[in-house]
């Protein structure tokens, strides 16, 4: 074999954000705070307070490979720490500031926590089981909303002696960077260890013009949380290009959102499809109330969006929703719904059809489908099959090795998403398999029908989920949202899904409620649906008081 005789240049954090301050010393970093004010620095200034704060961690003894915990909303400390900490060699561990305690207690006590940065306002929350964790040594407050409590160790006051030059060590590219815990797995929480290599590769491919096409001339507001899958990578993409970030901060409702993106011009962001439902329903109360001339594009992820919503932006206010699908493991890009030229000459339908769907894999990461027995399915649009990814941002493990059953014998991860892939590519998510609805031996699309669901004028959410029947074991359920002043009947909701499906994929009942309940992270807890109507097609229901 000859060799190649290219340099030996590691794939770091540190050079994304070595080149964020020397190329785009002036780029800006916002963050909304609690009481609503806007803090303005730069990513010169992050990049000296990463080297403050780096130095504060080394005076309080943390080495390399320790595991520092961020317990924060989205905004400019967070970033510091995003950056200081691996880029000293050690590791972010990012903790769902949504989970119970318990769960938290868990997560810090296994990724063995030694020191947690910690906003004051989410001060009660970790309260509640720091000390379950012998292992956190220091607690680091953020004071968001006020002073830090005495007893306790203040953000400011920590890194202000220090000296904004730091010596960042030379680091293998395959060292821990990020630590995040996924939920969605039975059992424990599992710790998903990235990479500086897969973070920096992750970035580059989010710059791609065919994925998410950043550049030194966006606005960039991550919706997403960073304590979610590195916040999609938004904050890493947006140091490799010099971007403007904008961080929301804890106000993530609608109208706050949409004041945020206007003041600042935003270009693009990033979130769940329950935080765009909201954000269409306030633009079609108030369409000329907000200018988002600017914001080119709404990237969608974590669960299928509703083509009926990505319609409602599109042809009502003129904003593409460009549709992702990717997993914690998974970094979490995977596939993005960009619509192929050989595609373009389609109508209108057919374009949209494609963008609602969840795309194919972005370069590096491949993908496939398979049956239960482990056969690799056929790309015709139709025969369901668990979803198998692989990739350089694609974990290989969990922290502890647990979880071993969710890698195949030659190397892919198994998503736990069904569904179907098509001959171009374009994957569809059809339910998780945790999810999926199988009535007398045969799979009904739970998402399907959803998004069938919320295209009904009157319905806001829909959540479909199995009940439990007597003769085919499973049938489905269609849990209901109203928009705000209207009114459905079962009739209605019937009609409407008459002739887009299977007479056996209809809804049995229909539950209308106020709202579904959600997981930490914005999706639809079907499990909690089961556990409250799930006997429905087996008794009487109860009616809801």
């Amino acid at each position: 074999m000859t060799p190649g005789r290219m340099m030996h240049f590691p794939l770091t954090l540190t050079h994304l954000l070595e080149r964020a301050r020397t190329y785009f010393p002036r780029g800006e970093i916002v963050s909304r705070e609690p009481g609503g004010a806007l803090h303005r620095e730069t990513w010169k200034d992050v990049y000296e307070r990463a080297g403050k704060l780096a130095h504060a961690l080394e005076r309080l003894g943390v080495k390399p490979g320790d595991r520092v915990a961020t317990l924060a909303w989205n905004h400019h400390r967070h970033l510091e720490a995003y950056f200081a900490v691996p880029m000293m060699g050690a590791v972010v561990h990012t903790l769902n500031l949504r989970l119970h305690p318990k769960e938290l207690a868990y997560i810090a006590r296994h990724a063995e926590d030694s020191v947690v940065l910690v906003d004051r306002s989410l001060l009660p929350l970790l309260d509640q089981f720091v000390s379950d964790v012998p292992s956190i040594r220091h607690v680091v407050v953020i004071p968001d909303d006020g002073p830090t409590p005495q007893g306790k160790l203040d953000y400011e006051q920590l890194i202000a002696p220090e000296r904004p030059d730091y010596a960042w060590p030379t680091l293998d590219e395959h060292s821990a960077a990020t630590i995040c815990y996924t939920s969605g797995t039975t059992g424990n929480p599992k710790g998903v260890v990235y990479s500086h290599r897969s973070s920096v590769l992750h970035a580059l491919t989010a710059c791609m013009v065919d994925s998410m096409g950043a550049s030194e001339h966006d606005v960039l507001m991550p919706v997403v949380p960073m304590f979610h899958a590195n916040a999609w990578g938004w904050p890493h993409t947006a140091a490799c290009v010099g971007a403007k970030l904008v961080f929301p901060g804890p106000k993530l409702d609608p109208e706050s959102l949409l004041d945020l993106m206007a003041r600042e011009k935003v270009t693009s962001t990033a979130g769940v499809p329950t935080i765009w439902l909201g954000i269409l329903a306030m633009l079609d109360a108030n369409p000329k109330k907000w200018d988002l001339s600017r914001l080119r594009q709404m990237v969608v992820g974590g669960s299928a969006a509703p083509p009926s919503m990505m319609e409602g932006f599109q042809k009502r206010h003129g904003i593409t929703v460009t549709h992702a699908w990717g997993m914690t493991e998974t970094n979490p890009l995977g596939t993005i719904a960009r619509v192929k030229r050989e595609l373009e000459t389609g109508t209108e339908e057919e374009r949209m059809a494609v963008r609602a769907s969840q795309g194919y894999a972005v370069p590096f990461v491949e993908t496939r489908h398979t049956s239960d027995d482990g056969k690799i399915l056929p790309w015709d649009a139709e025969t369901m099959g668990e979803l198998e990814v692989r990739g350089p941002w694609v974990a290989s493990s969990y922290l502890g090795e647990e979880g071993k059953d969710r890698w195949t014998k030659d190397g892919w991860f198994k998503t736990g998403d069904v569904v179907t892939i098509d001959a171009h590519g374009y994957v569809r998510i059809c339910d998780r398999s945790k999810d999926v609805i199988k009535s007398g031996g045969e799979w009904i699309s739970s998402v399907a029908l959803e998004n069938a669901l919320m295209s009904h004028p009157a319905v806001l959410e829909a959540a479909v989920f199995a009940g439990r029947h007597a003769k085919w074991d499973e049938r489905p359920i269609a849990a209901i949202v109203l928009k705000k002043g209207m009114t459905v009947t079962e009739a209605d909701l019937t009609k409407h899904l008459e002739g887009k499906f299977a007479k056996f994929w209809m809804p049995d009942a229909y539950v209308l409620t106020e709202q579904i309940p959600r997981t930490s992270t914005g999706k639809f807890l079907k499990t909690k649906l089961r556990e409250l109507y799930g006997e429905m097609l087996i008794k009487p229901a109860k009616p809801e008081k």
